[in-house]
């Protein structure tokens, strides 16, 4: 008997312990310990999951070892997710939402942060405090983490919320040869050293309407949204649809996108038709390299597809050149004809006379087979006039 239960608080246990975090299962992730271009008080930090299951984060803790800042976490980190925390408010990244908002600046000249979970085991720890390994205060490029150790982001404002840069791109050089000719005719070859062009990352795809009210040709309409502190140059990029008579779109030369600003590029100027029943967009660097892409299918009648944290969505609540907002059609705008029936089904309702499905009065008889047929009855002219009313709405359809 005490074997069965031990096992049995095995098995209790098992699962729990899968779902406990181990060191390095979640990590420092990247620091803006410079804060951003707007202001150096804009700091934030991000951690990781680097396992396949949701991590409960309450009573964690993140402890400079000068003692500020010291964070009490709270909520969960999902699945390969990350984990956004930012310094004061929650207007540090606009348009990146925080799921924790802290007290405390970091030091300009290093800190030694340590991760606790809520048994106070040591999960990680980032220890600069003889400097910070990577980031830049001037650019404000961030500090992230890779799997050789640290370095500087790509770009300036980092990846928040999202998969590490590249990093900060070393000189690299495309060798080519020239040949030129001496009057004697010997030959004198030469070298020209052309750098690597690299683009930024952060340009999205945010919002699209593929079926509004109106033209489409007229009134279709694709909207970017840049999650940079800083101008991107768009001369060169391209967007092109996936389906049907596929059109790409080049970017003219000196076309920017401010810091967190939006783009809305209309049907009339870049010839890409989106189709309601199905496509898709992708977002290209001028090498072609694609960057961000989207799908969808049906496109509903005036609601645009957004990005979301979750991922893309249809919302009745157009924000062309404004942040995301997800609303979903009352009732009373859904499809005519569903409207209709319920109204004729309504309409049956009221006919019918309630006090047929009352228990007789107390010193009145009720004979049970008349109760019966006359249910039978009402279920037969109920089901009957559904269905004339179906076929009454599907023939008017079809002459339209």
């Amino acid at each position: 008997m005490n074997k069965l239960i031990v096992f049995l608080l095995f098995l209790f246990l098992l699962p729990i312990k899968c779902f406990a975090a181990n060191a390095l299962d979640v990590v420092i992730n990247e620091i803006a310990w410079m804060g951003t271009i707007a202001s150096a008080n804009d700091e934030w930090l991000e951690l990781y999951n680097n396992t396949s299951n949701p991590i409960t984060l309450d009573d964690w803790l993140i402890k400079a070892n000068d003692g500020t800042p010291d964070i009490k976490l709270a909520g969960t980190i999902s699945a390969n997710g990350f984990y956004l925390l930012e310094r004061t408010d929650d207007d540090t990244l606009p348009n990146v939402t925080a799921d924790l908002i802290y007290k405390g600046a970091l030091g300009n000249t290093g800190e030694d942060l340590k991760l606790y979970d809520s048994s106070n085991n040591l999960i990680d720890e980032v220890n600069c405090s003889s400097g910070w390994f990577g980031g830049d205060n001037s650019s404000k490029q961030t500090m992230e983490k890779t799997s050789a150790g640290w370095q500087t982001s790509e770009n300036p404002g980092g990846t928040p919320k999202a998969e590490n840069s590249a990093g900060l791109a070393e000189t690299t050089t495309i060798t080519e040869k020239t040949t030129t000719t001496e009057p004697t005719g010997a030959t004198n070859e030469q070298t020209k050293e052309t750098p690597t062009i690299t683009y930024p990352t952060g340009v999205v795809l945010n919002e699209i309407l593929p079926s509004p009210e109106g033209a489409d040709e007229q009134n279709e309409w694709i909207e970017l949204y840049n999650s940079n502190n800083f101008e991107v140059d768009l001369s060169g990029w391209k967007i092109e649809d996936i389906e049907g008579a596929k059109t790409k779109y080049a970017f003219a030369v000196g076309t920017k996108i401010s810091p967190y600003g939006y783009l809305i590029l209309k049907r009339p100027d870049t010839k890409i038709a989106l189709n309601n029943s199905k496509d898709g967009l992708n977002l290209l660097w001028p090498d072609d390299k694609i960057i961000d892409f989207l799908t969808y299918n049906a496109a509903p009648k005036n609601q645009s597809y957004n990005k979301t944290n979750s991922g893309w969505q249809w919302s009745a609540s157009l924000t062309p050149g404004d942040k995301n907002i997800i609303q979903n059609l009352p009732n009373s705008q859904k499809s005519g004809n569903s409207n209709k029936i319920e109204a004729g089904l309504a309409a049956i309702n009221e006919s019918i006379n309630q006090e047929d499905f009352l228990p007789a009065q107390a010193g009145k008889s009720s004979n049970p087979w008349l109760l019966f047929f006359t249910a039978l009855a009402i279920t037969i002219v109920s089901a009957a006039a559904v269905l004339l009313i179906k076929l009454k709405f599907s023939n008017k359809n079809v002459g339209t």
